[in-house]
């Protein structure tokens, strides 16, 4: 009965499987090289091959965590406050951003947008995946989109997503960083010939920080 009422709660969003919970820098996108509070939650079905947290998608394997006591630690760190997965949406974020805000904090959020968007927020980064498309309004509501390139058909993804993207959205292209050396130049080329593209990299790796 316990182990029902705790999944009880995770469906309505009042835990969360928190994988892991850190203060560091911001690597990626409009915000990089900024101070932020992150909260990895875990749970992802879309799959990508090249993922560097594969240890998240299973959400069994992290433990459902009141989200009072996440606001808590988050509140103890930083005003802005990172949202990142695994996939997010997979649960109901209304609670959390709720009592985020109620701590007066700034809310941004990592998703694919495979599930529909919940929540209130400040920042939406979405990183579409082929695997899974984004569904729902977040075309409308992101404020970048940041689109990982593997291989040279994901520049035709990357406009294909911009496309849908509404006007004021800033767009990212980013090697995804196993094929960094092959790709980089290539992404490089892409945004000098259509600069409405900017270049993301993942800066705290070449920092050496989480």
């Amino acid at each position: 009965m316990e182990k029902m009422d705790t999944m009880a709660l995770v469906d309505r969003g009042l835990f969360l499987p928190l994988m892991e919970e850190f203060y560091t820098i911001q690597g990626e996108g409009f915000h990089k090289g900024t101070a932020a509070y992150f909260i990895r939650v875990g749970g992802c079905d879309v799959g990508c091959h090249w993922c560097d947290v594969k240890e998240s998608w299973n959400a069994e394997t992290h433990p459902p965590t009141d989200i009072e006591h996440i606001v808590y630690n988050a509140a103890k760190y930083s005003d802005t406050i990172v949202v990142t997965g695994g996939e997010p949406l997979t649960w109901d974020m209304g609670p959390l951003t709720e009592k985020l805000k109620g701590q007066k904090l700034k809310t941004h959020i990592e998703t694919s947008g495979a599930y529909p968007l919940t929540g209130s927020w400040d920042w939406i980064c979405l990183s579409p995946k082929k695997n899974k498309l984004p569904v729902g309004r977040i075309y409308d509501e992101a404020h970048e989109l940041k689109v990982i390139v593997y291989n040279k058909h994901d520049l035709i993804f990357a406009e294909e997503q911009a496309a849908k993207t509404n006007k004021d959205c800033i767009l990212y292209l980013q090697p995804e960083w196993s094929v960094r050396e092959k790709v980089t130049p290539m992404i490089v080329e892409y945004v000098m010939k259509n600069p409405k593209w900017k270049v993301s990299l993942q800066t705290h790796k070449y920092l050496n920080i989480p």
